[in-house]
């Protein structure tokens, strides 16, 4: 596994863009073949341009190249320009002030016996959660990933626990498993029994990971949606203990979620204040408090077009379940949210069907393995939201183009910026592809997933560029990888131009997309143009290096395409050396050719959906190319 991931290095300053002239000089890419197939001519011509080079930042041009693909709907767009807190009257409006301003109920009614903690609704969870879990947690042991931890060994406090586990031990996340595992009355004990270990062993707030607040907010969330598990001892000064935890947690929540680790953990907070306001008794000022706040962190979470700025499907996800339980507890209070949290939800659910494969399972972006099929379709239901994938996810920076049978998945974008990211990924540029239940190209993914079967030493070359599917100078970095899943300088900018193909032998959709993640040390822009017919047949690529700016251009530079490729696919190299067989456990047979320079195989690894490791093998094309740029073409075909 030495050369899986052979680069650490990291590159530095950033240049700037090509200009028009360097532009101007692939004009002609669009009428000519990446890879010719023969003697025939490319039968591929420009209808039109649906789209031109844009920045990130522009929006979208309407195309209808997808008929099974829809845009974002414009009233649902429209819905994201309004983050301010519900309306409410001003009596209200004086309540939330006043608790924002620490002063408690009490104080806003000072002749009123203050109520003892209590909860006022039982909610339904709409998640289900794992009942394998569940049943590892009855037999004594945490399970994650693949990996059992002892509950009698577990640290409840303290920077002992790996992050994977940290999240599920101090957010209690795995009281949802247990709950869908067995009846209450078997589990009930086990959830008091780790309750009361976790209490004894974090009894007041601390510096540890157990008070990050992104913890503190799906501790209570939980807390609260499972309450019965907790609350079914005969023991009456338990039953009080756990209440009157539920109560200070919430306002410990109330004083420090403005102090979250990042935009996501604060959502996670406001979630948990919110829901604390209608479920624990005297609770509507922090519920107006709450849904105050929660609007205007989501605000500052989502993109234009709905995607979480963190840009991983992981926390796409973890944004829609926290809104999705909060929706069940105004439902156990017959209460009715504020319409723009259903707005969000709407809005969230498209960017994530964008990554989603023809199987059903999850694309493996920004530290995410391959979640589960049925684990998207639960959330898919409980959110209640009936629409399509997003075509060209441009502000959250993913195109995706369903053609036949296959789909293909395209980072366009800079990764996410370091405030941000929680597992970030050099992976611009890179892409995956898929044919009817079967996956060809992949990246590596599982960084996020480290601390269970994938060892935590593996976490920082799984967010490197060389464990995507895309080109890499001298195993550097298009974007620095620094430690706590931040990332550094590189990738600032990125152009996207997407356009139909029609003519006699068929349609096909054309992406290009370049980065300037080597310029600042290379001089050199990394362009990438992808090509596949509209029957999901043939996807045509080239890669090329433009010079741009003032560096000079002599010496020679190494550069490496990978390919990571799937799991199960048998592989058979051709005698020139340019080409490699793919025999699919489907029974289908693919073709790899390069246009150029041999194709190698390497060792790889690719994470599934439980966290689990798997071996599989890369397509590597290395070169030696002179710092004035160079291009390297290729070929993915489907033979039967």
């Amino acid at each position: 596994m030495a050369r899986l991931f052979p680069g650490t290095r990291e590159a530095p300053e950033l240049g700037t863009m090509p200009g028009p002239a360097e532009r101007t000089a692939l004009e002609g890419d669009t009428q000519a073949p990446a890879l010719p197939l023969g003697a025939e001519p490319e039968p591929l011509v420009i209808a039109k341009a649906s789209g031109r080079p844009v920045s990130v930042a522009e929006p979208p041009a309407a195309d209808a190249s997808e008929p099974d693909v829809a845009p974002l709907e414009p009233n649902r767009a429209l819905a994201l320009a309004d983050f301010s807190p519900p309306q409410v009257s001003a009596g209200e409006r004086l309540i939330r002030l006043a608790y924002g301003l620490g002063l408690p109920p009490s104080a806003l009614n000072p002749f009123r016996k203050r109520a003892r903690p209590r909860l006022t609704a039982t909610v339904a969870s709409p998640l289900a959660g794992d009942p394998a879990s569940g049943t590892a947690l009855r037999a004594g042991h945490f399970l994650l990933h693949g990996v059992k931890l002892p509950i009698a060994d577990t640290e409840f406090a303290g920077p002992r626990l790996s992050p994977p586990f940290e999240r599920l031990v101090h957010g209690f996340g795995w009281l949802g498993d247990l709950a869908s595992c067995a009846a209450r009355p078997q589990c009930a004990p086990v959830a008091e029994r780790i309750f009361a270990a976790w209490l004894n062993a974090n009894p007041r707030p601390t510096a540890g990971p157990a008070w990050a607040i992104g913890h503190a907010g799906h501790r209570l969330l939980s807390w609260l949606i499972h309450a019965p598990l907790l609350l079914s001892s005969q023991d009456r000064k338990l039953r009080a203990r756990v209440l009157t935890t539920f109560e200070e947690t919430a306002r410990w929540l109330d004083r420090h979620v403005g102090r979250a680790e990042d935009t996501l953990a604060e959502v996670a907070g406001w979630t948990a204040i919110t829901a604390a306001g209608l479920l624990l008794a005297d609770g509507r000022a922090r519920r107006l408090y709450g849904e105050g706040g929660l609007i205007r962190a989501l605000g500052n979470l989502v993109s234009d077009d709905g995607g979480v700025l963190s840009r991983s499907p992981l926390g796409q996800i973890e944004a829609s379940e926290l809104l999705i339980e909060l929706r069940a507890c105004y439902a156990a209070v017959r209460s009715t949210p504020p319409a723009q949290l259903d707005a969000i939800l709407e809005l969230l659910v498209p960017p994530l069907l964008t990554l989603l494969h023809a199987d059903g399972g999850l694309g493996s972006w920004q530290g995410a393995g391959a979640v589960a099929p049925d684990r998207i379709a639960a959330l898919i239901k409980a959110s209640g939201v009936r629409t399509r994938p997003l075509r060209d996810a441009r502000h959250w920076g993913y195109q995706r183009v369903s053609a036949g049978k296959a789909v293909l998945q395209f980072d366009a974008a800079p990764p996410p910026l370091a405030r941000h990211a929680r597992d970030g990924c050099a992976s611009t540029l890179a892409f995956e592809l898929s044919h009817g239940g079967e996956r060809l190209i992949v990246n590596c993914g599982g960084a996020a997933f480290a601390g269970g079967l994938i060892p935590l030493r593996l976490a920082q070359g799984l967010r490197a560029t060389a464990a995507h599917s895309t080109l890499a100078i001298d195993d550097f970095n298009s974007t620095a990888v620094l430690i706590n899943g931040k990332l550094g300088p590189g990738v600032s900018e990125v152009e996207v131009d997407r356009r139909i193909l029609t003519g006699e032998g068929g349609g096909a959709t054309r992406i290009e997309a370049s980065h300037n993640g080597y310029v600042g040390r290379y001089g050199l822009t990394h362009r990438r143009i992808l090509i596949i017919r509209d029957d999901g047949s043939e996807l045509r690529g080239e890669d090329l290096l433009v010079p741009t700016g003032r560096r000079g251009k002599r010496g020679m530079i190494g550069v490496a395409l990978r390919f990571h490729l799937g799991p199960h696919i048998e592989l058979a190299q051709g005698r020139d050396g340019l080409g490699v067989t793919l025999a699919l456990p489907d029974g289908s047979l693919w073709q790899f050719r390069s246009g150029r320079d041999p194709v190698t195989l390497e060792e790889s690894l690719w994470s599934d959906g439980m966290g689990r490791p798997l071996a599989t093998r890369q397509l590597v094309i290395s070169a030696k190319i002179p710092r004035s740029g160079e291009s390297f073409s290729w070929l993915l075909k489907k033979m039967r």
